[in-house]
């Protein structure tokens, strides 16, 4: 089946924003919060002069007509200074259109039809937020959240970091004078007071001056030093948090200068016990000091680690820890990486006589990178003790054990000059917020900060729901069709409708042109050899579409109806391209399709350019959406005279982790034939300058694990996407990259399962002799025969499985003997993956059945296919590394898609890959029609002048992808 789109044909694309019914937004009335969260709260998300120059600048320059401010006796700034300012003072924010805090407020305060901007903590799904988004959500609030707000290099414009990596080495400095003093040490750090302490961070540092000091004239004992401060990365939290150890007297050393160091103190103690020193050391460790690759021959690459942190193991507790008197820990950690340290590494470093004294853990990252710190500390108590030899905890100071600071709002101590940094940025973004009325009038950045408008949650943030644990049931669906709708066109579909995709491109045609339906009737073929049948009802009034119904095989019929249309999209199997491409070309009509080009279309592009028409192809997911971000990146690194070091592409057609909800955590809505035979296919990728080719048989065994950027829910996995070295060509990147990776994703154990299943010999295609008899065995007799193993009692006693443990252990015990995977539990996963599939059922096989790869596609059609309600996901995810020749440092660019299925009000169900596969190629049909494409014969969309209007209109219909750039 295929699609003629007609000149007059009007793609709905959908919109970015919907108009909000109350006249309140966007109406140019700022409030601003009373901070309720924490009683230390005292920030303000402007300050009285940023008031000022919004109020003072004119209405039609800033849009600011009235900023409102909640009463507050805590606020650093005091109410009488935001009066001075021309600001209103009261409680009520009710005419404020655009409500503005630094903390998410109290439930009470959300009023419906605004737009709020703070920090919402909600875009994780994070458990103790869902009732604000929720209130968010039934209010129909346009909700801003500032750690969203990023620039177009994907760095955060609104942050305290910096702050906070102030306040916390002081109060740090405050709690080690403590600390010492229990001890047995008087210290100069005793006389510091916690950040809050003082009026201002200009007499905060001027305090640790004068702590410094002292250290230069009187020194610190003998007994306690050298003491050396470690600290983690090198971003605004660690900048911060230096800038405050730098006013003290110090050195910097390299990471592998702390041995030496250390060596030569011990060595000077022996001689002068009463020593006096006068100077700390500091040393700033990065990843590379924290791990090393497994492969003693393979050195540390940055890009390798981020891609494949399973290949290295921590060193961190053997090269760093035991010479740290204080870790002051500013990195940012994902639970892919190994932990900085764990509870075991801290218990052996401690009995091995670490100097360790304390964590100063500013990200305050709970459960992560150091495993013990399992709670956040308060202003007011920013320390706690743990003891490793019992792994205890304790609230004071004397003990066994090491300090701990976790607090996790230490920006808040530095409220004035805080606020003054956060208010700069936040004042620029003031009028556009305050004068929204729908989210196409605001730039990108605050779009995409946007996590819900009008009683919905914005498509970038679709995927919270599914991370959610407790799920809402979704109404069910009608059992008939809306009264309001007549379905009139019936659609007959006859062929290899789903084990070669055609029943969903008809159904994802229907849908992109706004139309719906019913099936009326649908008899599926059970092996490859068969056809299925189904038949459509259409309901009528899709504009400016006509359905007919076709043999392709009819040249003469398939002319007459290309003759009537300038464009045509074809969305058949890719076997059926080629032909229609032939006629598009004698009649001199452009074409579309979301299809790999294959020989047969690749030899018609001569043609084509002689007859001046334009084959677009690849126009799809992928391939086609992964094509377009891949050349932007790339030609945008080439335009800034960088050289592509690595490219790495992963993409995956998944159910919503809500729908993976099967052992194998994947599902078909089509024949699951055509997904088992990919997992069969070779495959060849470039790493670090080698051609790596894997075997079809052992494509399954080559998954690796992978957790993507920004994905914390999603653990996957990702299988090597045949032969990725003709992108090198393609993006123009092959004599320059070291790395061309592309992959697959699937939910992590789904290889593991499918390799096993593979070994056991259900993926088998030849004639089973057991399937060729009259008499048909059962599913379970069939079973027991591809899994023949002897001596099962002695095999679970040595396996530790008890004999009489029932079918499960005797099932888990023959996989295992058999050699088909060597872990108990992988092995586990398969006897569920198994049972959920009845494979182990006494029914009997169907006569169809004629092998062991019939029988278990059967099995998964059957029991792996979307239920009510469930949604699909689909998952791009591009990284791109840079490398400059001037000496600037080394970029990884990343682009992110997440889609999700969309379920209507009436139940019916628009899947992911209909959207991402469709919209692109309505897109290309856009701007043929056009005539925005100039270039003529077979092409992808890798020029210009096809992805940068095709991204955009992307974006517009609300397809977007998060860019970002880690340096």
């Amino acid at each position: 089946m295929f699609v003629i789109v007609a000149p007059l044909l009007d793609f709905d694309m959908g919109s970015a924003a919907t108009e909000s019914n109350d006249t309140l937004l966007g109406n140019g009335v700022v409030g601003i919060l009373a901070e309720t969260c924490n009683m230390w709260e005292r920030r303000a998300p402007l300050t009285p002069s940023h008031c000022a120059r919004l109020l003072l600048g004119g209405g039609n320059r800033t849009r600011v007509n009235r900023i409102i401010v909640q009463p507050s006796t805590k606020r650093i700034h005091h109410d009488a200074q935001y009066e001075d300012a021309g600001c209103e003072i009261s409680e009520d924010l009710s005419e404020c259109g655009l409500i503005i805090g630094i903390k998410q407020p109290k439930l009470e305060m959300i009023l419906p039809d605004r737009a709020y901007a703070f920090f919402s903590h909600t875009h994780k799904a994070q458990k103790e937020n869902m009732p604000l988004l929720d209130k968010i959500l039934e209010e129909r609030v346009s909700l801003f959240d500032y750690e969203l707000i990023v620039g177009d290099d994907g760095k955060r414009l609104l942050a305290f970091g910096k702050f906070a990596g102030r306040a916390g080495l002081v109060d740090f400095l405050h709690g080690l004078g403590q600390r010492y003093l229990s001890l047995g040490y008087s210290t100069p750090f005793l006389s510091l007071g916690q950040s809050h302490m003082y009026p201002s961070l200009a007499a905060a540092k001027a305090a640790v001056i004068a702590v410094g000091e002292e250290i230069a004239t009187f020194g610190l004992p003998s007994g306690i030093c050298p003491i050396v401060f470690v600290f983690t990365g090198v971003g605004n939290v660690s900048q911060g948090a230096q800038e405050i150890f730098k006013l003290l007297p110090h050195t910097f050393i390299d990471a592998e200068k702390l041995p030496e160091v250390s060596a030569a103190w011990n060595l000077s103690k022996q001689s002068q016990s009463t020593k006096r020193v006068f100077q700390l050391y500091g040393c700033v460790v990065t990843s590379r000091d924290m791990v090393s690759h497994k492969d003693p021959t393979r050195h540390f690459d940055k890009a390798d680690y981020y891609a494949h942190p399973e290949h290295y193991a921590p060193v961190f507790h053997e090269r760093i820890a035991p010479y740290a008197s204080v870790i002051v820990n500013c990195m940012y950690w994902e639970r892919r990486f190994p932990r900085l340290l764990s509870i075991s590494q801290l218990q052996q470093l401690m009995k091995s006589g670490c100097p360790l004294v304390g964590i100063c853990d500013i990200t305050c990252d709970i459960g992560g990178s150091i495993e013990f710190v399992d709670k956040s500390t308060s202003i007011e108590k920013p320390f706690f003790r743990y003891d490793p030899s019992n792994n205890s905890c304790h609230d004071d100071m004397e003990g066994n054990g090491v300090i701990c600071l976790a607090v996790d709002i230490l920006p808040t101590e530095f409220s004035k000059e805080a606020s003054q940094h956060f208010g700069n940025i936040l004042s620029k973004f003031v009028a556009s917020l305050a004068s929204m009325k729908q989210l196409v009038e605001l730039p990108s950045y605050l779009r995409r900060a946007c996590i819900a408008h009008d009683g919905r949650l914005t498509s970038l943030y679709e995927y919270i729901p599914r991370m959610r644990k407790t799920m809402i049931d979704l109404a069910p669906a009608k059992a008939n069709p809306s009264p309001d709708k007549k379905y009139s066109t019936l659609v007959s579909l006859s062929g290899h409708l789903f084990d070669k995709f055609l029943i969903n491109e008809a159904l994802d045609i229907i849908e992109a042109a706004g139309g719906s339906f019913q099936l009326v009737r649908c008899e599926v073929g059970q092996s490859i050899d068969d056809t299925s049948y189904s038949e459509l009802e259409i309901v009528e009034g899709i504009k400016n579409a006509t359905a007919t119904q076709l043999d392709v095989a009819d040249i003469g019929g398939l002319s007459d109806l290309v003759s009537q249309v300038e464009v045509v999209v074809s969305l058949l199997p890719a076997s059926f391209h080629a032909a229609i491409a032939r006629v598009c070309i004698e009649l001199k009509k452009h074409m579309v399709t979301a299809s790999y080009v294959d020989e047969s279309m690749s030899n018609l592009s001569q043609a084509a350019k002689g007859a001046g028409v334009t084959i677009l192809c690849e126009m799809g997911l992928d391939p086609g959406i992964d094509h377009m971000i891949s050349v932007k990146m790339i030609d945008e690194a080439h335009a800034r005279n960088g050289k592509v070091k690595s490219f790495t592409s992963f993409c995956g057609g998944l159910p919503s982790p809500a729908a993976a909800n099967n052992p194998l955590a994947y599902k078909f809505s089509w024949n699951p034939a055509g997904a088992v035979r990919a997992g069969k296919n070779p495959a060849v990728y470039k790493f670090l300058g080698e051609a790596i080719h894997v075997d079809g048989s052992s494509l399954y065994e080559s998954a690796k694990g992978l957790r993507l950027p920004e994905l914390p829910a999603f653990a996957l996995e990702h299988l090597p996407n045949r032969n990725s070295l003709i992108y090198g060509d393609l993006y123009g990147i092959t004599k320059e990259a070291s790395t061309i990776y592309r992959a697959t994703l699937r939910y992590e154990g789904f290889s593991e399962i499918m390799a096993t299943l593979s070994k056991i010999g259900f993926f088998d295609a030849a004639n089973h002799p057991l399937l060729q008899d009259a008499n048909r065995p059962t599913y379970k007799g069939f079973l027991d025969e591809l899994l023949n193993a002897d001596n099962i009692s002695t095999i679970t006693t040595n396996l530790n499985i008890e004999a009489s443990g029932g079918y499960d252990d005797e099932l888990i015990a023959r996989i295992l003997s058999l050699g088909h995977c060597k872990e108990k539990d992988i092995a586990v996963k398969t006897v569920k993956t198994i049972k959920f599939l009845g494979l182990h059922e006494e029914i009997q096989i169907p006569k169809d059945c004629s092998s062991a790869f019939d029988v278990i596609c059967q099995r998964m059609e059957q029991r792996m296919a979307y239920g009510h309600n469930e949604q699909d996901m689909v998952l791009l995810h591009h990284e791109v590394e840079v490398e400059y020749p001037d000496g600037r440092p080394t970029e990884k660019h990343q682009a992110t898609l997440l889609e999700f299925g969309k379920v209507e009000n009436g139940g019916s169900t628009t899947t992911a890959m209909a959207l991402t596969v469709g919209v692109p190629a309505a897109i290309g049909a856009l701007l043929l029609l056009e005539n925005k494409v100039n270039t003529k014969g077979v092409i992808r969309p890798l020029e210009p002048e096809i992805y940068i209007p095709a991204l955009e209109m992307l974006e517009s219909s609300g397809i977007k992808l998060a860019e970002g750039v880690e340096i």
